[in-house]
């Protein structure tokens, strides 16, 4: 039985590597063999990302409690009080394995078996929600901590690249391919930025989770899939193009977060509007231009489409769409700043309908006590204008005898 599993493997793995696959027509996996001064890209290189991603799980882990949460203190960042659902077994129970937003049939089912009127399970259930939902202080963590990162990531390429034939001659990202020599600098700045992505996947379940929770699985697998197959297929240097690009916006959005937890509109409106600039340009400009076009058109200069030029280009054009997405909603908030003067708020993130549905009850329940105060005011001046003496003017003694004050 052994035996015929590691028969299997070696020829899944044999099918899974043959040259075909990653390497232009003409070249084998013998014209790609080391000497002491060349070195070239391995794919169990790969494997190093993961120990790697732990680490950096543990230092954001650290950055968070240890700077990120005294930093919010301090800047006044705090958390709204939210009242929590009281325990009922029968509507935690439909929560945590049905729904955790019932449809009218269901509200009204539900009431019937706690004995309770259906606006208070509906009042439950938008509770319930509630607690469910990431604490500004976490928000303003999870910002801090990307910051922090894509700020030494972007300057981290920009070291790298700076002096980089391709960096300003996109051709020679195709020069010599795929003999091109890994420099341990680019290997360093490849295992960054992989490693990143898969610390992301590693806390995807405890991050917050916004509108475009899928398309944001999405970008991280195939970042993930594009970083790794680069690596292996020696695209090193498109690669080190792409993870520049993206991160140069990605500077500006965590900022724009920050300060808009922290209430700071025009910085917020501000940095909101440099970083819409700066994603229009590099997401569907740079990146179509500088990326797209040089592995569609530049690469075929050299040699003949083959199963990783288009495996490549599908990546890349995956990441395109995604751009297109999100552009989308960035140029919809751009033209409400336009239109209000203000940056409305985040359209990834949850809207928190059950505050503003609370704050509402509350409203209509001090109306209400608002009405009835008012009737027994009128009341007791009707009382007074009808020549009768309003009864707090008036004092019992102990044998039943009024007597007036």
């Amino acid at each position: 039985m052994n035996l015929e599993i590691s028969r299997m493997a070696h020829s899944l793995n044999e099918w899974l590597w043959q040259h075909e696959f990653w390497l232009p027509p003409g070249i084998t996996w013998e014209d790609m063999k080391e000497s002491e001064d060349i070195h070239y890209p391995k794919p169990r290189d790969l494997l190093l990302s993961i120990p790697f991603a732990l680490i950096l799980v543990v230092i954001r882990c650290v950055f968070e409690r240890a700077i990120a949460l005294p930093l919010s203190a301090k800047l006044g960042v705090k958390d709204k009080l939210r009242p929590k659902a009281q325990p009922i077994s029968i509507l935690e129970t439909f929560y945590t394995v049905n729904c955790k937003n019932p449809k009218e049939g269901e509200l009204i089912s539900l009431a019937k078996q706690c004995d309770l009127p259906v606006r208070k399970v509906e009042r439950w259930f938008r509770r319930r929600r509630n607690t469910d939902r990431p604490s500004l202080s976490k928000k303003f963590c999870e910002a801090c901590w990307r910051f922090a990162f894509y700020i030494v990531s972007f300057f981290t390429g920009l070291a790298v690249l700076y002096d980089k034939p391709w960096l300003w001659d996109h051709r020679e990202c195709w020069t010599g391919y795929p003999q091109q020599p890994l420099q341990p600098s680019l290997f360093w700045y490849y295992m960054l930025e992989l490693s990143f992505y898969c610390s992301l996947v590693f806390t995807l379940p405890f991050d917050v989770k916004r509108k475009d929770f899928k398309e944001q699985i999405v970008h991280h697998a195939a970042t993930i899939f594009l970083i790794s197959f680069s690596y292996c297929a020696n695209y090193i240097r498109i690669g080190t193009l792409v993870m520049v690009i993206h991160d140069a916006s990605d500077c500006f959005l965590e900022p724009t977060k920050i300060f808009n937890y922290m209430k700071w509109k025009k910085t917020c409106d501000s940095l909101f509007m440099i970083f819409s600039a700066v994603f229009l340009i590099s997401r569907l400009v740079i990146f179509p231009y500088t990326v797209l076009y040089n592995t569609y058109y530049y690469s075929m200069e050299i040699f003949q489409p083959f199963f990783g030029y288009y495996f490549v280009n599908a990546l890349l054009i995956t990441l395109q769409l995604l751009h297109i997405f999100w552009s989308c909603l960035i140029i919809h908030m751009v033209y409400k700043f336009m239109l209000q003067g203000t940056m409305e708020k985040d359209m990834r993130s949850e809207t928190e309908e059950s505050d503003v549905d609370e704050e509402r009850e509350n409203m209509m329940e001090k109306e209400k006590n608002g009405i009835a105060h008012f009737s027994n005011v009128t009341s007791s001046n009707y009382i007074q204008r009808n020549g009768s003496e309003p009864l707090n003017n008036r004092a019992y003694l102990t044998n039943g005898h009024v007597k007036e004050r």
